[in-house]
This record gives structure tokens, sequence and C-alpha cells, in this order.
């Protein structure tokens, strides 16, 4: 191609393009701001937040599923057979009592958490927690599954057993704490005075 005929194209072209004006911006999507954040995002955000400052250890997942009417039985390792049985039949005086009823899962654990903790650093000993049987709940018994996944979990619980039905029956739990470290030294100088 000689420069003749790219010298006539060009001036063919720029002919064509006389009195054509360019073409006004068109707006476009400003990419540099902030997107708005979705609910979704911020309650994914808290709970991911949780995860690092919530003190609650005690799990909304997978607990061991449990019937309405079914009895709860557990001790630690080191309990003695005649205070779980004495625990069992209700022997020992109740002194502090959680109602569970109509608290979704998430409350419940919140109020099992800060109940357990506050029982034992008031000395208290033995304490109910009424949690009902959950016939109608879906799936049936949760928050009783709940409790029996929960309780093993917290250090200061030594002991569980399904009430008497005067305290509740099969919906409610009579729950043994722990001796604090103070307890604990006042039951041994209690013992050694005895023993001298």
């Amino acid at each position: 191609m000689s420069n003749a005929t790219n010298n006539d194209d060009i001036s063919a072209f720029l002919k064509e393009m006389e009195g054509v004006t360019p073409l006004k911006k068109k707006a476009t999507a400003d990419t540099q701001k902030a997107q708005r954040i979705t609910p979704g995002q911020e309650i994914r955000k808290a709970a991911a937040e949780d995860t690092f400052t919530d003190p609650n250890f005690l799990s909304l997942l997978n607990p061991k599923m449990v019937k309405p009417h079914d009895f709860l039985v557990w001790k630690r390792d080191g309990v003695q057979e005649g205070v779980f049985k004495k625990l069992r039949l209700g022997k020992y005086d109740i002194e502090a009592r959680l109602d569970l009823h109509h608290k979704t899962a998430r409350e419940a654990r919140d109020h099992v958490f800060q109940f357990i903790n506050d029982c034992r650093e008031h000395e208290l000993r033995t304490v109910l927690i009424a949690h009902g049987r959950g016939e109608k709940s879906t799936p049936p018994a949760m928050l009783k599954s709940y409790l029996y996944t929960w309780l093993p979990q917290m250090e200061a619980v030594l002991a569980f057993h399904s009430a008497l039905k005067v305290h509740g029956g099969s919906g409610a739990l009579y729950v043994m704490i722990r001796k604090s470290e103070r307890e604990k030294l006042e039951n041994r100088e209690r013992h050694a005075k005895r023993g001298s």
C-alpha cells in the first residue's frame, strides 16, 4: 500500500467525520464507595466477634437429644453414692431456682451459664432448674437436651438428676454445685478437729 493511497483513505475518513461531535460521558458506578452492610452480614460479623469475646462456652450446636419424659441422670467421678442418692431423692434444700419455660435456646444458654456461675460465687450447693418436658417443641425436648449437654461441660456442676414430681418431675433438674475453695477449707478444718 502506497503513501498516496493511505493519505486518500485518511482524507476520506476526515471528510466523513466533519460535523460529528463526541458523545457525552455517561455516569458510571462509583466502585470506590463503601457498600451498605446487609443485616445478614451484620449477624455473621457479630457471631464471629462473639467467638472471641463471649466467655460463655456453651454451644448451641449438636445437643445430645433426649425425649420429653426421659429422666436425666449424671454425676462426676468422685461424687459419693450416698450424696448422689440424697440429691436424687430431693433430700437437700433447694437454695435457688431457675425457670427456663418460654425461653429460646439462646436465652436459656445465657441464663444457665450466668445462673450456675452466680450459684458458685454465692456458695449455693443444690439448685433446681425447671426446663419443661418440651413435648410441643420442634424437635421435642429441645431445652431439656441442651441442659443435658451443657451441664456436664460446666466445671462447677458436680451432678444432676431429674426432680421428684413435686418439684417438676422429668421437666426439672436438681443440680449439685461444687464447693468453693473456702468451703473446702472449712470442711477440712472441721474434719481435722473431729479427728483430734
